[in-house]
Parts: C-alpha cells; structure tokens; sequence
C-alpha cells in the first residue's frame, strides 16, 4: 500500500502564519488562489485584505506617498477583481488608502507646526553684548519706553508666525494634495510605523465586531420574545447566545433547504449553547416561513455590505423573511459591522446577486430533466432599504438617516468616489 501523502492544500490560516516569511508577491497571489476557489468568504476577506496592506506597506520600497498609495491601490484592485462579489474587500482597500492620506496629513502638519517654532525662536530679540563698565557704577533707571519697542515687535512677529501657521495647515487639510515626497529617511520609518499601527487598529476592528455587536443584544431582545433567525451567522449566534445569558426566548431558525442533509441536526453548536442556557430552539425549512410569521417577534440577519442609500447585500432567504416581516408588521433587525458599510451606488444591485453550484439540489442522473430545465442556486441578493428597521453595528444601533454620517466618518471624499475595475 502506498504512503499517504501529507495535504498541502493552502488555507487562509496557512497563509495568514506564513505572511512574515513569504515573499510579498507569493503572498498576494496566494490570496487570490483563495478568494477566487471562494475558500475565503465574508468576514475573512476583510481580514486577510487589511493583513495583505499590512504587508505591503511594510514590505514595499517607496519614497514618497504617491508611491504607497499607488502601491496599496494596485495590490486592491487585484483582490477585488479577483473577488468582485465580496465588497468588503474593496472597503478594506478604501479604509487603508484614507488612513495613508490622513497619517501623511498629520506628519506633514507636525513638520510645518516645527518650522514654525524655530522661525519663532530665531525672531527673539538679541541681547547686547556687555560693555564695560563704567569707574563709578551707579543704578539704570528702566522705563517704559526702553522696553516696547522689543516687545511689540516680537509680539507682532509672534501672530504674524501663528497666523502662517494656521494657514499652511488649512491648505493641506483640504484633501486637494498629496504630500509628493518625504525626504528625510526617519520621516519615511516614521510615517511607516504610524501606517502600520492604525492598519492594525482596522484588524482589531474587524476581529472584534461580532462581540462589539453582542454587547446590543439585550436592547432588542425581551424575555418571552419569538426571535426569527434567518440563516444565523457566527455573529448572530454570538448576539443570540449574548441575550440568552439573562434573558428567557423562543429562537426560530430558518435552515437552507438540502435534499442531502437527511436527519442531520442544523446549527448544532448553536443548538447546545442556547438549550444550556434555557433557550429553547426550533428549525425549519424556508418553505415554513408563512406558518411561523404570526407567532415571531423580530427577524434578525446579518448583512454581507451595506451600501449608502440604505440597502444591503445579504443570504438568499433573508428577502423572503424581511419581505414576510412587513406584510406582518414585524421589525427587522440586521446585524453589520462598521466595515462592512460600503460607498458605492447601488444603481446597479442586479449585478450584486450571487449564483452557485446548483449540482446540491438536482443530480445529474436525471438527464432528461436537466437538459430541459435551467436551475439557478442563488446565495446572495440585493435587499432594498425600506425593509429594515434597524441596523446594530459595533457603535450601536443605527437608523438608515445615520448611515452616510457613518461613512463619512470612516471614509475619505478623495476614497468615496473610488471605483475598481471588475
């Protein structure tokens, strides 16, 4: 018999402990292998995209910040092409380019604010040099009029050099530039240090959202509540098994239909953590939906992207159920961090929705009906705004009036507007 090989087959754990040793092309092109086999999906994309930039800002040989961003844009654009139906790749990408702008904006401030200072310093009035003195000493008299003239005029200088100041700082924090070179070595280590840390704090962001989101659950869910969940991700089972610590509910799951699953239990961690706390749990098919709606109390999902008119990219069946919610005046609550929210128009939200193998629900051996019959697996689909009530991000419950201040906030104009060739 012979030996079984070992599987080297690449996963994004590998890739993600190899980043430091691995060359950064190697890496890149790793990454793409996996987004493309969709071996990387949803929230993993956002972090292996912000450990990506990392490298390439580490790594990369640039001498100004023209080059750094140029060299974060091109690496972006290939993961996005790479997985065009993955927004959050592209808010990611977006994200690490307004922080570039906004470090190298804050070091080209602290080196004017320097400038300054020593300008400021070399006006001060120059003492005379001593003289000798005189046979018989006797006391100087000090009146006003020796004294003001070296101090109006430093006075006069002093808010002549503050007022410069201000005004080279408005300039650049027009967004209208870009500082074209850094010069001084320690500036570029400085500046790369500081690039590094925040993209780091994006990381953080992203690993810490699910449990940021959890911390809401008790606003939202009441003892007794029906609690609809719709294709439950790990950040809705981390809201649901939240709530459950204090509080006693009903969760109804809505499961994907597989004619392959037979008698299998769905969601079976989930199922053990909610039964330990008390929380007793339901499953049913998609096609139970209308039977359950009367009884629920609020429909929770989560949101792959959220776009800037309100409307999101989220599971096939979550359209169905929010759909179902408002016929029944039901709340929807949808679950989405920060990063998720993305600046781009959804104008064109067909072209948002995913399609799969659909080999998992008809088998080939029935070949008369297939070469009749087109069958569509849909994964993913455009849910538009009105059907929402209320989105729980990281930062707390928000209404769709509070999106684009939100976005605002995490977005540069400059990145807004900032569209990847698909």
């Amino acid at each position: 018999m012979a030996p079984t090989l070992p599987a080297h087959t690449p996963t994004l754990q590998k890739l993600l402990k190899s980043l430091k040793d691995q060359e950064l092309e190697t890496s890149i092109e790793a990454l793409i292998f996996l987004l493309k086999r969709r071996q990387v999906k949803g929230d993993q994309c956002a972090n292996a995209t912000a450990h990506i930039l990392l490298q390439v800002v580490a790594k990369s040989k640039w001498h100004s910040v023209d080059q750094l961003l140029e060299l974060v844009r091109s690496a972006g654009s290939r993961l996005v092409q790479a997985a065009p139906h993955e927004p959050v790749i592209g808010n990611i990408v977006r994200r690490v380019l307004g922080l570039i702008r906004d470090e190298a904006s804050e070091d080209r401030n602290a080196d004017e604010l320097s400038e300054s200072v020593s300008d400021l310093q070399s006006l001060a009035p120059v003492a005379p040099p001593p003289t000798s003195a005189p046979a018989r000493p006797g006391p100087t008299p000090i009146t006003r009029a020796h004294t003001m003239p070296a101090a109006s005029l430093q006075v006069s200088k002093s808010m002549f050099n503050l007022l410069s100041v201000v005004d080279t700082m408005d300039s650049f924090s027009t967004g209208a530039s870009t500082p074209v070179s850094l010069p001084q070595t320690t500036s570029t280590h400085a500046l790369k240090s500081e690039i590094i840390d925040g993209i780091g704090e994006i990381i953080d962001e992203v690993n810490q959202s699910d449990d940021q989101i959890a911390g809401f659950a008790d606003i939202h869910i009441y003892p007794g509540d029906y609690i609809l969940a719709v294709l439950p991700s790990p950040a809705v089972e981390r809201y649901l098994v939240k709530a459950a610590s204090r509080r006693k509910f009903t969760v109804l799951v809505v499961s994907p239909y597989s004619p392959n699953s037979g008698s299998e239990t769905q969601y079976p961690a989930l199922r053990k953590k909610l039964t330990s706390a008390g929380v007793k749990m339901i499953n049913f098919a998609t096609n139970g939906l209308m039977a359950y709606m009367p009884k629920v109390s609020k429909v929770i999902f989560e949101a792959k992207a959220v776009f800037q008119n309100g409307g999101m990219l989220v599971n096939s069946g979550c359209c169905l159920a929010a759909r179902a919610a408002q016929e029944y005046s039901k709340p929807v609550i949808v679950l989405s961090g920060v990063y998720k929210f993305c600046p781009q128009d959804t104008a064109t939200h067909i072209s948002w929705t995913q399609l799969e193998n659909p080999s998992g629900f008809v088998g080939y051996d029935d070949g008369p009906t297939i070469d009749t019959i087109d069958i569509e697996n849909t994964v993913a689909e455009y849910l538009p705004p009105e059907f929402v009530d209320v989105y729980v991000t990281n930062l707390g419950p928000q209404t769709r009036d509070h999106l684009g201040s939100i976005m605002a906030d995490h977005y540069k104009p400059e990145e807004m507007s900032v569209q990847f060739e698909v």
